[in-house]
């Protein structure tokens, strides 16, 4: 390999994970993908809330009188540190999906706009989001009781959630990788039209300010008689 194509070599980091092909488009699958993620941040506030309410309701030595439309059995009620770590998660749980629902919004204006600076803030965000709450659901998953409905369903759909965000947040990042090369030609073209029509005008300046008569042409100097 010769030393020209070795200096040009692309960073592992920043390649596209993904590409455009008879199954998928990267353009309107990232257009897809920024809608999920402000349904998943929605159905996370909500999960959320409901988890904080009921580990409320719950909490060991709590006494309540009257009727109640669900039942709390299903609630964790065990070890002190681990139902506070089930809020810990559940409360950051709550904070990263009301941020991770705003950066989902400017990611579909940004996309709709092609705007690569915009998606970045989206591409931290749900990164971390996701590592979060893949955490949250292995943790979920060992502490609490599946043999409850609600537990069995939370823990399937958060592993399909989790699952589904990886794979979208490898399509948006591709497409981001593409808009950035995308507009690095348009600056390199911008530039070069930019070079050659000041080069057109210094040639142009040049040719104006030159004698209008050659070296050789021949100027009667004898004088009038």
């Amino acid at each position: 390999m010769s030393r020209s194509t070795r200096s040009v070599r692309i960073p592992w980091y920043q390649r596209p994970l993904l590409k455009n092909n008879q199954y998928i488009d990267i353009q309107k699958g990232a257009m897809l993908i920024g809608l999920f993620a402000i349904f998943l941040s929605l159905f996370t506030i909500a999960s959320s809330i409901f988890d904080i309410y009921c580990y409320a309701m719950a909490a060991p030595g709590s006494t309540h009188y009257g009727y109640y439309i669900i039942s709390y059995e299903f609630v964790y009620v065990g070890n002190k540190h681990v139902r506070n770590m089930l809020i810990v998660f559940a409360l950051f749980s709550l904070i990263m999906a009301l941020i991770n629902f705003v950066t989902s919004v400017l990611l579909c204006v940004a996309l709709r706009k092609e705007y690569e600076r915009k998606v970045m803030p989206w591409l931290w965000t749900f990164a971390v989001f996701t590592v979060w709450r893949a955490l949250a659901l292995i943790f979920f998953a060992i502490v609490n009781d599946l043999y409850f409905a609600y537990n069995v369903i939370m823990v399937i759909l958060w592993s399909i959630f989790c699952l589904f965000s990886i794979y979208g947040w490898a399509v948006v990042y591709s497409l981001f990788l593409e808009l950035v090369d995308l507009t690095k030609l348009e600056d390199l073209a911008h530039l070069r039209m930019g070079t050659m029509a000041s080069l057109h005008a210094s040639t142009a300046n040049s040719l104006a300010g030159s004698r209008p008569t050659t070296p050789h042409s021949t100027v009667s100097t004898m004088p009038v008689g």
